[in-house]
């Protein structure tokens, strides 16, 4: 039993946290002082009596977590989970389901076949509306999802209508009105308000929509608290800022007054949302660098992230292009530009190349030599990009492997260090080529795959029989990429796996014991709104393996942002978290890059800006 403290009013909020290594669900009390209760930081007061309580005890299920929400009984939280295979490619696994809070009981309120993302309640607790693209599916779009608003019973998830065409992120003042956004034709992000009958049918015929934020500036994830007809809270993006910040917009005058931008203007500020009885308003952000009045989570090298594997560890790195050494106690990875190696407890982080570099590849009988491809990332056929060798070990040991220049990259060598196979451009297309380790293509280059379309990504098996790599053979020219198999003589080309018509599987590895392949992929679709999150070029991505014969393919990560390039480490590490060294960046992190795109760029007025309601 928990003893709850009487001298304040609780401040109590629900939320997705993923301290644990995956998303769960917490409940969180704060009683602040009279010194503190007006305050921004109120929340994040060391002085404040705080009480914080997961809301599921299961933790051995992995899966994302998202917008939870409090039937007004306080009986059952409704929320985003992705624990449910459905089974299709290329098809999301995120659904609304309602779980009794006592009891545990649990029901999908989502139809099967179909995907939900941002579950609202009404006021009344009746009704939950979400953004779903219904029975039709994710087409692929990483930006304006086109999802629709659809409402149903909250108790059973039935009386399902579409009420609202291209819309997301729903929000209720009471149970015949909502807000949401989208993106409308003049490219604007918007909020437009939803006002259903309140007699006879309802449906997309019967709802009224109008836009109530003006062209001009980015106005999205709208949130709003019951009965307030007043102003609504909404993140925004405006013409000459890079920094997306929260604002209210008030419904009668159609002005905006600035919260964030006076007190931090040069941090990200997510999803606000708004306290039922209006008074305040709530955000998430990155705090940045510590100070002493504050308590701060350590930057990670290596974060853990809870497998749905037993046996496996999964951690998470910031960096691109990891690789581990040959045995399993340094990393090379790149920033964009450098090449670095740090030791896997953090330690000896040092930059060995300031060239800009990707795909990195440790040799395995060489010691402290590591392989690279050095230009330009996502460049043209034609540019200069050359793969090098780079003895860590010692200085001034770049050695240049390739000459002519033609998008050289992703070196793999094999297992007996005598070869590396890579991509090339040299004929006018991106094809497999296999060299000498030691004296590159002038030594001696042999043509592993040939034909109008793009091969890359290639690793080698350890037992040296198998190179897999990934092809957009099967539609040349286009973005979607498969997996296929193939002996490093040429013989035995087989595909090994596709997602779905259209899709992406990317980045491929072989494990340590050659028996399956680690791959990125958009083969579970997109699991949140990606307009939620901070920038994420590739939401969808995750991670996943499939054993060689094509079969067994397992999901690893849950996310609603990008895990891509994986990498295996040949020794087992135990799931504890990796500090990384210090001096590190902090919240570094971009916004959506389509919210750059500021169309026609009308100015937006503000009126007299304050700090609070």
């Amino acid at each position: 039993m928990i003893q709850l403290p009487t001298h304040s009013p609780p401040l109590q909020l629900v939320y997705i946290t993923e301290r644990n290594g995956s998303s769960t669900v917490y409940y969180e009390a704060v009683y602040t002082s009279p010194t503190t209760r007006r305050r921004r930081s109120a929340i994040e007061s060391v002085i404040a009596d705080r009480i914080q309580i997961p809301l599921f005890s299961d933790t051995s299920q992995v899966s994302l977590k998202d917008k939870p929400n409090v039937t007004p009984d306080g009986q059952h939280l409704v929320y985003v989970s992705t624990h449910e295979d459905p089974g299709v490619p290329r098809a999301s696994w995120a659904a609304v389901y309602s779980s009794h809070l006592e009891s545990g009981l649990t029901q999908r309120l989502t139809p099967y076949g179909v995907a939900d993302f941002s579950p609202a309640l009404s006021p009344s607790g009746l009704w939950t509306a979400v953004a779903s693209y219904g029975p039709d599916g994710w087409a692929g779009e990483v930006e304006d999802l086109t999802t629709d608003i659809y409402v149903f019973l909250t108790r059973d998830g039935t009386h399902r209508v579409k009420i609202v065409e291209h819309g997301g992120w729903p929000s209720w003042v009471d149970d015949r009105t909502l807000y949401f956004h989208r993106r409308g034709d003049d490219q604007w992000w918007s909020i437009y308000k939803a006002t259903l009958p309140s007699n006879g049918p309802v449906s997309v015929d019967s709802v009224v929509v109008e836009r109530v934020t003006p062209p001009g500036l980015h106005a999205f994830t709208p949130a709003t608290s019951p009965g307030n007809n007043n102003f609504i809270a909404v993140a925004t993006r405006r013409a000459g800022s890079s920094f997306r910040h929260i604002e209210l917009f008030n419904l009668v005058s159609n002005e905006f007054t600035e919260l964030t931008r006076l007190v931090s203007p040069r941090a990200h500020h997510l999803n606000p949302f708004i306290s039922p009885d209006s008074s305040r308003v709530g955000y998430h952000k990155c705090r940045g660098e510590p100070n002493a009045r504050r308590h701060s989570s350590p930057q990670l090298l290596l974060e853990n992230v809870q497998s749905p594997v037993p046996g496996l560890s999964l951690f998470r790195f910031v960096g691109h292009f990891p690789a581990f050494s040959p045995s399993g106690d340094r990393i090379a990875y790149v920033e964009m530009p450098g090449v670095y190696v740090v030791n896997r407890d953090g330690s000896n982080l040092r930059k060995v190349s300031n060239a800009t570099a990707f795909s990195t590849a440790w040799d395995p009988v060489r010691a402290g030599v590591i392989y690279a491809a050095i230009g330009e990332t996502f460049a043209s056929m034609s540019s200069q990009v050359d793969i090098v060798s780079i003895n860590v070990d010692e200085k001034n040991s770049v050695r240049r492997l390739t000459y002519d220049g033609k998008n050289n990259a992703f070196p793999s060598p094999s297992p007996d260090g005598k070869w590396i196979v890579f991509r090339s451009g040299r004929s006018g297309y991106k094809n497999l080529y296999i060299m000498d380790a030691v004296g590159g293509e002038r030594k001696e280059l042999r043509r592993l795959t040939e034909g109008p379309w793009n091969d890359t990504m290639c690793n080698w098996s350890p037992d040296g029989e198998w190179i897999v790599f990934a092809s957009n053979r099967h539609d040349p020219g286009t973005a979607s990429f498969e997996l296929f198999l193939i002996h490093p003589n040429g013989t035995g080309l087989r595909k090994l796996i596709q997602s779905g018509s259209g899709g992406r599987v990317n980045h491929p590895c072989f494990s340590p014991d050659g028996q399956s392949v680690t791959f990125a992929s958009d083969y579970a679709g997109i699991s949140a709104e990606p307009i939620s999150n901070p920038d994420s070029a590739l939401p969808y991505g995750e991670i996943f393996t499939v054993r060689l014969d094509g079969s067994g393919i397992k999901r690893l990560t849950h996310n609603s942002y990008e895990d891509g390039a994986p990498a295996w480490s040949p020794k087992y590490m135990h799931p504890v978290n990796v500090e990384r060294p210090k001096g590190g960046p902090y919240c570094s992190f971009e916004d959506c890059y389509y919210l750059d795109n500021m169309p026609n760029r009308t100015g937006v007025g503000v009126s007299k800006a304050q700090c609070a309601l």
